[in-house]
């Protein structure tokens, strides 16, 4: 055996497409700044640490972000006939669909949000657009009912008057490259919060914070230790990035334990109001039963 002729490599992204490109502003910035060399030389970008205090340089970064989504908003109303407010906080989770990527987990988030405007609706809050894309395999049942979770959701939001412009939920339809291209630099938080363990390595969190500033190319990241997020938490420091969850040693010691759903679900009441109400057919009143299999899975068999 010779094991000196293989070497791991974490996979990575071309800020040519992903900055470069995608984010015209943003690398007319940088080039006056520190000349063109980053764009082949990404290590490049350690100069701007110089400018982490200069007032113009960060109000230009920021026009920049207002104009990347507003840019966004205006492709959101011509294609998909939806307006958003392009001064609230763009929330964003796009990858492929799939339990342990935990698109459900954010399903949950929303709900519970929706329930404290609901609740409480002079509680002050920043404006949130949570946008959620990407695609299901052809035969993958849950996949396919979390997508329909979301619509469904997104529908009782987005028409409660009392909710208003404080939330508003988007299911982003027919997810690719060009979308993501529009996407990416609009976005003021990156969601990448699958299980600890579960993901090889993923390109979707570099996507969003290439050029990092901290962050420079648009979201803070919320995540796990999971997946390169680990390596981007070393890189820009644990101050830049907001870390939550178990790591992978605690999930596997939580299933050799024994994981029990329900126990959560009878401690923590926004979690169990909110699965009651997809249960109860709160989200589908013309087919109470259609999400029966996905509260099924979440409280008897899941494993993310």
């Amino acid at each position: 055996m010779t094991p000196e002729k293989f070497t791991n490599k974490t996979n990575g992204i071309t800020p040519r497409r992903w900055l470069k490109l995608c984010n015209p502003g943003l690398s007319d910035l940088i080039s006056d700044k520190i000349g063109e060399d980053w764009v082949v030389h990404l290590d490049q970008l350690q100069k701007l640490k110089q400018f982490i205090n200069d007032s113009n340089f960060i109000r230009d970064i920021q026009r920049v972000k207002q104009e990347n989504k507003m840019r966004l908003a205006e492709i959101l109303k011509k294609e998909l006939n939806i307006e958003v407010n392009p001064a609230s906080l763009f929330d964003i989770h796009v990858k492929r669909i799939h339990e342990y990527k935990r698109q459900l987990l954010n399903c949950l988030h929303i709900i519970t949000l929706y329930n404290r405007i609901k609740t409480r609706p002079d509680l002050p809050i920043v404006p949130r657009t949570i946008m959620i894309g990407g695609k299901a395999a052809p035969g993958y049942h849950m996949a396919k009912q979390i997508i329909r979770l979301i619509n469904k959701v997104a529908k009782v939001v987005n028409n409660d008057p009392i909710v208003g412009n404080k939330l508003k939920v988007i299911f982003l339809e027919n997810y690719r490259v060009s979308f993501a291209e529009k996407i990416i630099p609009a976005a003021d938080l990156s969601e990448q919060i699958s299980t600890a363990g579960t993901e090889a390595s993923g390109t979707g969190n570099m996507k969003f914070m290439v050029g990092n500033f901290p962050n420079l190319n648009g979201a803070l990241t919320i995540g796990t230790l999971d997946g390169a997020n680990v390596e981007m938490m070393e890189e820009m420091g644990e101050e830049n990035i907001f870390i939550f969850g178990m790591n992978e040693q605690e999930v596997n010691d939580l299933h050799h334990r024994g994981y029990n759903a329900w126990d959560y679900y009878n401690s923590i009441i926004e979690l169990k109001t909110a699965i009651d109400q997809i249960n109860n057919g709160f989200f589908s009143p013309n087919n109470p039963d259609m999400f029966k299999d996905v509260i099924n899975v979440l409280l008897n068999h899941d494993r993310f």
